[in-house]
């Protein structure tokens, strides 16, 4: 399952919270009891109510107790806004605890994400950090939350669109900040942020902390390459604020990996001119790109190019689920300015792979299903060291893919 997060309003731990559970009610239950084996005292309550504003209805997610409102910046009580929380005694308290390890493992993560950032901003080492507003219960109860509904749905993949920037300043325990906060910019770094004109706080450090811990994957060149995916649900998580025009809220897509067809892929086709690169250098240069995980095959084609110039037309099949990669071992290897790429539908045969004994030598026969019956071709790697010359190489690979089709058969 792949989960795509659609940050249409900000990303905060109570929007994401809220977005799951609308996606996926069942897991309700067993997050607020980890919240509560996370340490959360008797008297903080959390509860999940249906929110709508004009345009949308979904979840919000809330923490409460007694004059205890620490979501609204500047009106939680004195005492509250005062405290500071280290965090050695956040792990301790979630090292102690109840929770299951991979819960109490995500939770520590991302509060040790947090710290390691507020120790830049502030310069001292992560275990010295104390929070201020992070260290409040309405956090702990979003990192734990979060931390149990990630585990609990295993995706196989998380993305993410782009981020809304903000703008502006925001009131803190440490005076005014800008926004991003320092600690949140740290986060996002590497991240594609979007500037909509509506200003505030639209990422939180308890948002860009749970994108961090995801290590999710933003959309770039390559993501419209990627198989077709159904979708299963989608979830809608309110935040506090109001934006003019906007919907507040933070979308989750679930969907599910499909293909178009049996027997049918996609593959990229590269292609790019070099007339300005040795023919011995190009040779080692293609010979590097042939060993690239994503890169399938490598052809080389002799042509004429501007101004009557002999050039090497490249043409290179890949993966297209890594492209980034392959196009920077293109431009790391050989001489060319630039790449042409496009993803095309394939139709392919089922295929097998089997290694055979012949003589003492390992053979790998490609077994392939044809409408006519089954083929069979012997990898001409493995015939490379055969003595004898080429009546002996023939007579090896005629008896390695006898044997692969018989083992096929049996």
């Amino acid at each position: 399952m792949h989960l795509h997060l659609d940050a249409i309003g900000g990303v905060a731990g109570d929007m994401f919270i809220a977005a799951v559970l609308d996606a996926f009610p069942n897991l309700r239950d067993g997050m607020l009891q980890a919240i509560r084996a996370g340490g959360l005292p008797d008297d903080i309550a959390c509860r999940i109510v249906e929110h709508r504003d004009d345009v949308l209805t979904g979840l919000r997610f809330l923490v409460e107790g007694p004059a205890y409102r620490p979501r609204d910046r500047g009106l939680a009580s004195s005492e509250e806004r005062h405290r500071h929380t280290p965090f050695r005694e956040i792990r301790a308290r979630l090292e102690r605890s109840n929770l299951a390890p991979g819960v109490k493992q995500r939770s520590i993560h991302m509060f040790t994400l947090l710290a390691e950032v507020e120790g830049k901003v502030h310069g001292t080492p992560a275990e010295a950090v104390s929070f201020h507003e992070l260290g409040g219960w309405d956090s702990i109860a979003d990192m734990v939350g979060a931390a149990f509904l990630i585990d609990a749905l295993e995706a196989s993949t998380w993305s993410v669109g782009p981020v809304p920037q903000g703008s502006g300043r925001v009131k803190t325990d440490h005076g005014w900040l800008p926004i991003p906060t320092p600690a949140t910019a740290l986060l996002l770094q590497g991240f594609e942020l979007v500037d909509d004109a509506l200003g505030g706080e639209r990422v939180t450090p308890t948002g860009a902390a749970i994108l961090k811990h995801l290590d999710v994957a933003q959309q770039n060149a390559a993501q419209h390459v990627r198989n077709p995916r159904r979708l299963i649900c989608a979830g809608t998580g309110f935040g506090t604020r109001t934006l003019p025009g906007l919907s507040n809220v933070l979308r989750l897509l679930a969907l599910e990996e499909t293909t178009d067809r049996i027997g049918s892929d996609r593959i990229a086709e590269i292609a790019f001119e070099v007339d300005d690169q040795t023919a011995e250098d190009l040779a080692i240069a293609l010979d590097r790109l042939r060993t690239h995980p994503a890169i399938l095959d490598v052809l080389q084609i002799p042509a004429f190019g501007k101004k009557g110039r002999i050039t090497a037309h490249i043409q290179i099949l890949a993966e297209p689920s890594d492209l980034d990669s392959v196009f920077e071992a293109c431009f790391r290897e050989t001489a060319t300015l630039g790449l042409r790429w496009h993803v095309q539908e394939r139709r392919i045969l089922e295929r097998r792979q089997a290694t055979i004994d012949v003589d003492g030598r390992s053979v790998r026969v490609k077994v392939a299903e044809r409408d006519g019956g089954l083929t069979a071709k012997a990898e001409n790697d493995d015939l490379l060291s055969v003595v004898g010359g080429r009546r002996e190489r023939e007579r090896v690979r005629r008896a390695a893919e006898s044997a692969g089709l018989g083992r096929e058969a049996e």
